[in-house]
């Protein structure tokens, strides 16, 4: 698959989409949806609809979160360019992507084989480098990379998984869903001391879970 000019219209109607019927106010994450190419990271039988609000299955049985979520956690993360931000969930690689066009410097975690392997040859395809890219238990994050200014997880989680928060730095945020498999609710929480958080919730969504090491 190609980046025709007829993806990029669809991808500027999406843009316009999360503008002005999602809310999304954000320059910085609306351009970077504006800039990857949605389409190349799922099949190709869903090509034609790549750029509507929609979820699709990818490998080992999880999906790509609708673009209106991805926009939605990317703005409450508030990143900055040059920030270190860890990403519990590659998936595919396409929120990674987003990050990354918003001139993070991202590492990222991933659980499944298939899809570590499927992320990693996609991004190197489109000369896009998260700064450390691992294959393993997102509970754990990446204590050898810490602290990291902002953490997204991209899975509901069914508690809240601690060894995160302390991979955070003080003035940090982490944007993570949390409940049961059939539905979590998305929060916000941000570090204002070395233990201490403010937490903020933004309604309910369904993730895929979040696997570690021993909930496969």
């Amino acid at each position: 698959m190609q980046d025709s000019f007829v993806h990029k219209g669809k991808r500027k109607n999406l843009v316009e989409y999360l503008r002005y019927k999602i809310g999304i106010s954000d320059e910085s994450v609306l351009s970077a949806m504006n800039e990857v190419p949605r389409h190349l990271f799922i099949e190709s039988i869903f090509e034609d609809f790549a750029y509507e609000d929609r979820a699709f299955p990818i490998l080992a049985h999880q999906t790509i979160s609708h673009p209106s979520t991805v926009a939605e956690q990317s703005e409450l993360l508030q990143v900055k360019p040059g920030e270190k931000v860890l990403e519990i969930g590659t998936g595919c690689g396409y929120q990674t992507a987003v990050l990354i066009a918003m001139k993070a410097h991202v590492y990222t975690v991933e659980r499944q084989k298939d899809l570590f392997d499927f992320s990693k040859n996609k991004l190197r395809e489109l000369h896009l480098y998260p700064k450390f890219q691992s294959f393993g238990d997102g509970f754990a994050g990446l204590p050898t990379f810490a602290p990291f200014d902002k953490i997204i997880v991209t899975c509901g989680a069914g508690t809240l998984p601690t060894e995160l928060l302390k991979q955070l730095k003080v003035g940090g945020i982490m944007v993570i869903p949390l409940g049961p498999t059939d539905e979590q609710v998305l929060y916000r929480f941000t570090k204002v001391g070395p233990t201490e958080f403010e937490k903020e919730e933004f309604g309910a969504y369904k993730f895929v879970p979040m696997l570690g090491s021993t909930n496969q």
